[in-house]
């Protein structure tokens, strides 16, 4: 009986001591009274309490210490409860430090929580960046297509990283001033002499306005000729004229066809007067000689005068035959 209350005495202690360094870890808190973090027994159950891991506060803070940066814990805990990176945080103050770039600890907070890595950006401040833009083709005023690739030496600006504008934006404006010098350009000619203007352009537009990034410099890394686009817009206008004019002539045909259309439905109709006309004749006629309107001598007269008429129709239908050469003896 005494045997099992010791061992069930026994496993109490082992989950005592489990709930006891779970919620103050010794091993850390040794260490943080070692580098001279004053951190207490009861911080500890307080962030467990709050579910914040203690490594995650006590480690980035004896490394702010050992750098002579002085931080709460408190501060660095409501850090790390905003979702917010503290390690990253403290690094980043260790390295601004280091490098004499004045960085506060609310910024280097308010660069975490706004999705940047402010250990990167300290770095970018101390070693400059080169960025490359894609192929940029622009047509100089001659119609000759240019293309060109720029390479931007840009730095960071720890002032203007939370609301200034990112790499692409820096890409794009580089971008548009490429086209804006060639297409300024009287001759493709112009920028193959002399490719520097186009880095001149752009950097006298002060493309770094409200970025997080300083250009530092803007080099042309290759310049090549296009195509004639100028003459390939003209050939494809021409071809524009051509198709509408061919569609003109079409239209113009089409109309002279139901013209043509209309003026032999117009000769049929009147053709179909003519016989209607000419088949009353006879009974005009017929009637006229019963009235006494005509007389027989009328008639006879009208009758020789159609002869007539048919015989000299027939005359002029008569095609002449050819004559035959004579045969030589």
């Amino acid at each position: 009986m005494s045997d099992g209350i010791m061992m069930f005495g026994g496993i109490g202690v082992l989950i005592f001591l489990s709930v006891i360094y779970y919620f103050v870890p010794f091993g850390l808190w040794i260490s943080a009274i070692a580098s001279d973090v004053r951190v207490g027994l009861l911080d500890f159950v307080g962030m467990r309490l709050r579910r914040v891991s203690p490594v995650s506060i006590i480690n980035p803070a004896i490394m702010l210490k050992k750098g002579g940066i002085t931080i709460t814990l408190q501060a660095l805990e409501s850090h790390s409860l905003a979702g917010g990176n503290v390690a990253r945080v403290a690094s980043a103050l260790i390295a601004a430090q280091k490098a004499g770039i004045p960085l506060t600890f609310d910024k280097a907070t308010a660069i975490d929580l706004a999705g940047r890595d402010v250990l990167d950006a300290v770095k970018l401040c101390v070693k400059p960046k080169v960025i490359q833009t894609p192929l940029v083709a622009a047509m100089a005023k001659n119609g000759i297509q240019v293309k060109a690739i720029a390479r931007v030496t840009i730095k960071a600006d720890i002032n203007k990283l939370v609301g200034g504008v990112t790499e692409e934006t820096i890409l794009a404006r580089v971008g548009e001033g490429i086209v804006t010098t060639i297409g300024s350009a009287a001759s493709h000619a112009e920028i193959l002499e002399n490719p520097d203007r186009i880095s001149k352009t752009i950097q006298d537009k002060g493309l770094d306005a409200n970025a997080a990034f300083e250009i530092l410099s803007i080099d042309i890394a290759d310049v090549d000729v296009g195509e004639n686009i100028g003459a390939k817009l003209q050939i494809d206008q021409a071809e524009a004229d051509m198709k509408i004019a061919q569609a003109r002539a079409a239209e113009r045909r089409a109309m002279a066809e139901a013209k043509e259309q209309e003026m032999k439905a117009y000769e049929q109709e009147m053709k179909a007067k003519l016989v209607e006309a000419e088949a009353a004749i006879p009974q005009a006629i017929a009637d006229a000689l019963r009235d006494g309107n005509m007389g027989i001598l009328d008639y006879y007269t009208l009758k020789n005068i159609s002869s007539d008429t048919e015989m000299r129709k027939s005359f002029s239908n008569m095609v002449e035959p050819p004559k035959q050469l004579p045969k030589r003896s």
